[in-house]
């Protein structure tokens, strides 16, 4: 379980196609503290270390990981968003985040708002109706607070100490971004379908 709330980013440093795709990571924490099998969220992907250094990981992903979100299209120089597991005594500064991906969605829009930077996202129509204004949605594993909602697509504000935190930094129109609805929403949703 995450929070949406990135501790580092670091960058792809190798990639290899075997019998599932691994991943190598460089990145700033100390690994040490970290035992292998332990979950990180990778963009909001949570992966498996199956090795590790002192400043770097290895996981693995599946076919199905590699469809379901934007990490089939990951190279060598991919930034990257990680974010480690909550333990029970951390602060909850976002909201519970599962690091299974709903869905890919694509950047529409950039806009500069105040100090802030408006970004729109258009996500697979499947998932319009889990996306509220006022609710959370991870997009890249960053906890998020939706301004606003269409039929098509949403909004959220960047404030500059997330875009210079996070892999928004970077970010370009027509970008994936790996999208996690609300956890509450989802089952809000399949309770409905139910009556």
């Amino acid at each position: 379980m995450f929070t949406g709330i990135i501790s580092d980013v670091g960058r792809v440093r190798a990639v290899e196609q075997v019998g599932d795709t691994r991943f190598e990571f460089n990145v700033h924490f100390d690994m040490a503290d970290v035992d292998i099998g332990a979950s990180i969220a990778c963009c909001g992907t949570c992966l498996t270390v199956i090795e590790k250094g002192a400043d770097w990981f290895a996981a693995e992903a599946s076919q199905e990981t590699l469809s379901k979100t934007t990490l089939g299209s990951w190279q060598i120089d991919t930034p990257v968003n990680f974010e480690r597991p909550l333990k029970a005594a951390d602060e909850l500064g976002g909201h519970l985040v599962s690091g299974h991906v709903d869905g890919v969605g694509n950047i529409v829009a950039i806009e500069p708002e105040g100090d802030s930077i408006r970004y729109t996202f258009e996500p697979p129509q499947e998932l319009m109706k889990f996306i509220a204004a006022k609710g959370s949605i991870a997009v890249n594993g960053v906890s998020l607070t939706v301004n606003e909602v269409d039929d098509t697509t949403f909004g959220v504000n960047i404030i500059p100490h997330t875009q210079s935190e996070t892999t928004f930094g970077t970010a370009k129109i027509n970008d994936p971004v790996n999208l996690e609805i609300d956890m509450l929403a989802r089952y809000v949703a399949r309770l409905l379908e139910k009556d």
